[in-house]
């Protein structure tokens, strides 16, 4: 077994964004790449023509092929394996997933519907990181990644660290620590305080981010404290980042979702690249 970067790709532009991300992804990583794509039967449940469906995977077929034949002339040297697999993408991808190393999907531009679809279900429930392609080229050299205080966001810090450190590139730790409805009762007086709510969250941010410069030294590292809610502060501190990285939930009470509502918003709304890490334990 190799480890391996896993890619989506429909043979569409926004496919063949992630399938150049993943190629480098795999290259930096010294792992092998998997190339899955997911046919589906355009029909209802209980239609049956057997020829039909043979046609229909030979298609599926082509287009994994040419999505290999890119990914080859791309990185000619890469170690390839493909994957064809029918039914839904987002589960499909699950299923491959527990093989890998990250999951890198494309996406449409920011702010289109995402309800239902894999952009959204597969980050929620993966157990590894899975990174959300977007149009915009990488011209910042700069990881964003947010940070809280929770699991998921020491999560996203560790992916967030070796990214920066992989590509070469600057990273930012953001801390949107305007958050009332995030904080035990306890701890509401300090939003009555600015300087003590800086003192204690800045101490947080810090704390935080220590143990991973010291990890990786040479990792040039920005610590930004902004009195804004996490998905206002993380939303702009995109604009300036090629890749913004965040946990699959913060610190919010919300258990139900499957994602976070910072996660969310940046997966709907952010400008470039999300990649969404699963808190430490999750299946």
């Amino acid at each position: 077994m190799y480890p391996s970067v896993l890619v989506g790709y429909e043979g569409t532009k926004e496919g063949e964004r992630a399938l150049r991300w993943a190629v480098e992804e795999a290259r930096l990583r010294r792992s092998q790449l998997v190339v899955c794509h997911c046919w589906r039967w355009p029909y209802p449940i209980g239609h049956v023509d057997l020829d039909l469906e043979e046609t229909v995977k030979r298609m599926g077929l082509h287009v994994l092929e040419r999505g290999v034949h890119q990914a080859r002339e791309l990185a000619p040297s890469l170690r390839i394996q493909k994957r064809l697999a029918d039914g839904p993408a987002y589960a499909a991808l699950m299923h491959e997933s527990y093989e890998a190393e990250l999951v890198v999907i494309g996406s449409h531009e920011q702010g289109s519907p995402l309800i239902g679809s894999t952009v959204l279900q597969l980050p929620g429930r993966a157990h590894v990181p899975v990174v959300t392609v977007r149009p915009a080229e990488p011209v910042h050299g700069r990881v964003m990644v947010g940070v809280d205080g929770s699991a998921g966001s020491d999560a996203a810090l560790a992916f967030a660290f070796e990214e920066a450190a992989l590509r070469g590139w600057r990273l930012e730790a953001v801390h949107g620590c305007w958050e009332p409805g995030a904080v035990a009762g306890s701890d509401l007086a300090l939003f009555a305080d600015h300087e003590e709510l800086e003192r204690s969250c800045g101490a947080l941010l810090q704390r935080a981010v220590a143990a991973w410069r010291h990890k990786y030294p040479r990792v040039e590292v920005d610590t930004s404290l902004i009195m804004e809610g996490p998905r206002t502060a993380l939303l702009r501190a995109a604009e300036r980042a090629d890749l913004a990285v965040v946990g699959d939930r913060g610190t919010g009470t919300v258990r139900s979702l499957v994602l976070g509502a910072t996660s969310t918003a940046l997966l709907q709304h952010s400008p470039c690249t999300v990649a969404v890490t699963p808190s430490v334990g999750r299946a």
